[in-house]
C-alpha cells in the first residue's frame, strides 16, 4: 500500500511543503522551500502543485495533509491551517495538526541522533523578549512525549523554570539526565550556564533551528497512523500568546504595549532567603496589617512551603503554605499592585493546589478579611467557599479586631 501526506509548514519565515510518501515500508521524501514572510499565502498553493508535479502526482492521491499548528506567527499559522483545511475538504482526507516546536525536537533528533534518550526543551523566539517553551522526551518506539505543552515565557525567566523543573519533586522533568536546549530562543535566554544541575545531569546546546516542512510530515505521517488527525473544520492553529497588540478602545482606557495571555510569562520558583526583603515589600503594599520580613523568615525556617513568582528577574508575587496531615493551609498570599490582573495570583494558585494533590491531601483551607473584597472575589473565582467564621481573627484600625472568613477548596485528583 502507498500513502502520500502532504506537510505545510509556515509558523515563521520560510514557507515549506513536504510530501512525505511511504511505499512498502519505506520513506520517501520531497520537499519545496521559499524565504519570505508575508509572501507565505501566494506561495503556498502553487508549491503545493509544483511538488506534486515533480513526482508525477495529482492532488487525489493525498492521503492526509499535515499542517505545522503553531505557536508562532498569527498570519503564517492561519495560511498554512486553511490550505489544508481547503484540500482536505475537496479531497475528503484527514487534516493532521502537528505542534510546531515538537517539530524542532524532531529536526534536532533527525540531525543529531544519540545513544541515550535525551531530553529536549524547545526554545523559539516569540518576539518582544518572550519566547515559546516547551519540553519532550522521546519514545522507544518513536515520536515524543510531552512534558511541558507549549508555554510563552519572558527570555530571562527561562533558566528559573528550567531550574525549577529539574529540582522539584514532582516537577516536569527527571531529578537527572541529559537535557538538550535546541532553537533560535536559547540565545536571547541569559544564566543558563550558571545554573545548578542535579546530580548527575548535563546541559547541551543544539542549533538554533526552526520547524520545517519536512519534520512537520514525519510527525504527521506517525501521528496519522495512530489515528491522531481530525477532519477538516476542527483543525485550528495552536495561539499561546492570545493577542499581540491592545484594540484602539483598550489604548483610550490607558493600556499600552503588547499584552501577554493571563498567567503566561510567569516563572515560579521557591523562595529564598534573599527574597524576603521584595516579599515583604509587597506585602506591606497590598495589606493594612502586613506580615513581617520576620514572619516570612520565620516561615522558612519552619519549612512551611513558600514561592515566589518572577517576571523579566523581578519578583511580582509570593505564596506561603503549611502542609499539615489533612489539609494544607494557604497562610499568605499577595501579588505587586502593578502586576494584580495579570494571572500571577492564579499561577501562584494552581501550584498550590498541585503540590496539595502531589502530597494526597484533599483540600486547601485558608482565612480572609471579610472587608478584603478584592480577595474574596479572587478566592471565590477560584472555587473556594466560606465554611466558617473566626471571631476577632485580626488587627484592625483603633485598636480593634475584625473577624476571618475561613474559606475551603476541595481539590479533584483527576483534575
Amino acid at each position: 500500500m502507498t500513502e502520500h501526506l502532504l506537510a505545510l509548514e509556515t509558523s515563521g519565515s520560510v514557507c515549506g511543503v513536504a510530501l512525505i510518501s511511504r511505499r512498502n515500508g519505506k520513506l520517501s521524501i520531497a520537499r519545496r522551500e521559499h524565504e519570505g514572510t508575508g509572501e507565505h499565502a501566494e506561495r503556498l498553493l502553487p508549491m503545493v502543485d509544483e511538488l506534486l508535479a515533480e513526482q508525477g502526482l495529482g492532488r487525489q492521491a493525498l492521503t492526509a495533509v499535515a499542517f505545522g499548528q503553531g505557536p508562532g506567527g498569527f498570519t503564517g499559522l492561519r495560511v498554512a491551517c486553511g490550505i489544508a483545511q481547503g484540500i482536505a475538504f475537496a479531497l475528503e482526507i484527514p487534516v493532521v495538526p502537528v505542534v510546531s516546536l515538537m517539530a524542532v525536537a524532531q529536526r534536532d533528533a533527525d540531525a543529531a541522533p544519540e545513544q541515550e534518550p535525551v531530553i529536549r526543551i524547545v526554545v523559539q523566539d516569540a518576539r518582544m523578549g518572550e519566547v515559546y517553551l516547551a519540553a519532550y522526551s522521546p519514545l522507544p518506539e518513536g515520536g515524543w512525549s510531552v512534558l511541558q505543552a507549549p508555554l510563552l515565557l519572558a527570555a530571562g525567566d527561562v533558566g528559573h523554570w528550567l531550574q525549577q523543573a529539574c529540582a522539584q519533586p514532582g516537577m516536569l522533568l527527571p531529578a537527572c539526565g541529559k537535557i538538550r536546549l535546541v532553537g533560535d530562543g536559547v540565545s536571547l535566554c541569559a544564566g543558563l550556564d550558571d545554573m545548578r544541575l542535579p546530580a548527575g545531569g548535563s546541559l547541551q546546546y543544539g542549533p538554533a533551528l526552526r520547524p520545517d516542512a519536512v519534520s512537520v510530515g514525519k510527525l504527521g505521517i506517525q501521528l496519522w497512523q495512530q489515528r491522531q488527525h481530525v477532519p477538516p473544520e476542527q483543525a485550528a492553529p495552536l495561539y499561546v500568546r492570545e493577542k499581540v497588540a491592545f484594540t484602539t478602545r483598550e489604548r483610550e482606557q490607558g493600556h499600552g504595549g503588547n499584552p501577554k495571555a493571563p498567567g503566561l510569562g510567569v516563572a515560579l520558583r521557591p523562595m529564598g532567603t534573599a527574597d524576603v526583603p521584595e516579599v515583604a515589600a509587597i506585602e506591606a503594599a497590598v495589606q493594612d496589617f502586613p506580615w513581617t520580613a520576620g514572619n516570612f523568615a520565620d516561615g522558612l525556617r519552619a519549612g512551611y512551603s513558600a514561592w515566589v513568582a518572577h517576571r523579566h528577574g523581578r519578583v511580582v508575587g509570593f505564596s506561603m503554605t503549611l502542609h499539615a496531615p489533612d489539609i494544607a493551609h494557604l497562610l499568605v498570599l499577595g501579588v505587586a499592585p502593578q502586576d494584580q490582573r495579570g494571572g500571577v495570583g492564579t499561577a501562584l494558585m494552581r501550584h498550590c493546589e498541585k503540590e496539595a494533590l502531589a502530597r494526597k491531601l484533599p483540600a486547601i483551607m485558608l482565612e480572609v478579611r471579610p472587608s478584603n473584597a478584592k480577595a474574596l472575589a479572587f478566592y471565590r473565582h477560584h472555587g473556594f467557599d466560606r465554611v466558617g467564621i473566626r471571631r476577632a481573627y485580626y488587627p484592625a484600625a483603633g485598636g480593634k479586631r475584625e473577624d476571618a472568613f475561613v474559606m475551603r477548596k476541595t481539590l479533584n485528583p483527576d483534575g
